[in-house]
């Protein structure tokens, strides 16, 4: 059994006191996100919901705004991947406030929370709405970033996601073989190699129809299988999401027994963490 911390069984500090005058107060955020990576490894959302409001309210009444600002970011994944759209769009509200609060409009860090925002809004269906913040954290990090850096290949996948919802196939592909490109230079890029040959499967269905791209969609899903059956990839918590998140597009597919079988190693992942 896993001993427990403070914030398993602490109230957090009271949120409408007014703080004490002078520096503000740090939150232990290496100590926030090492526990939350073990809730989200194991897939105990209920429990990541929980430290994570502890941490916002330990953030706000510390007056910790930076600290604040990077809970959101993780609230606002955890809330998009588990579809609490409410609290997702509570806490995209509170990290734009908090961009401005600390002044941070022209930095990575600025960008970072406006990818985050942008792929809030496109996975609650509202691509429209998340160009404009893509288009505001491509501009920072293409001036801020090496051109190999992942958080790019992160963002060119995202973006061009919402452009295939859009229509605008082109320059979704284009974006796609950036991504590719880039995430060939990371360790254990593979990964995002592989979640993005899948979406290229399902561009080339989009653009083309079903029968017409069969044979690049094939040879998209035999590539994205090879990737994630690399040996040397971490089995960690990362690996089982990533499977998790790959399965389905196999079973669309008619790859039933790879779909299965990426199942299965996430389950085992899970089983044993």
């Amino acid at each position: 059994m896993k001993g427990l911390h403070p914030e398993d069984y602490l109230e957090p500090s009271c949120v409408f006191c007014k703080p004490e005058e002078g520096a503000p107060t740090p939150v232990d955020l290496r100590r926030c996100i090492t526990r939350l990576d073990e809730y989200l490894d194991r897939n105990d959302y209920a429990a990541a919901e929980r430290h994570l409001d502890f941490w916002q309210q330990e953030a706000a009444a510390g007056r910790d705004w930076r600290g604040l600002l990077s809970i959101e970011n993780e609230r606002m994944g955890l809330f998009r991947k588990i579809g609490k759209e409410g609290r997702a769009m509570e806490s995209v509200r509170a990290a734009e406030e908090l961009v401005s609060r600390a002044g941070l409009e022209d930095t990575v860090t600025a960008a970072t929370t406006w990818l985050n925002i942008g792929t809030v809004y496109k996975n609650f269906g509202k691509a429209s709405k998340a160009l404009p913040y893509y288009e505001k954290a491509r501009a920072i990090y293409e001036s801020a970033l090496p051109p190999e850096d992942c958080r790019l290949g992160g963002l060119y996948n995202n973006l061009a996601l919402a452009l295939a919802d859009l229509g605008d196939y082109v320059q979704a592909r284009a974006l796609y073989e950036r991504a590719l490109k880039i995430m060939g230079h990371q360790e254990s890029g593979a990964l995002e190699q592989a979640i993005t040959e899948l979406n290229l499967a399902n561009l080339a269905e989009a653009e083309q129809g079903l029968l017409e791209a069969e044979t690049e969609i094939e040879a998209r899903l035999d590539r994205a299988l090879a990737l994630l059956n690399r040996p040397e990839l971490p089995q960690n918590g990362y690996y089982a999401f990533v499977c998790e998140k790959c399965a389905p597009t196999f079973h669309y597919y008619g790859r039933f027994a790879d779909a299965q079988a990426l199942a299965d190693a996430a389950r085992q992942i899970h089983s044993a963490l």
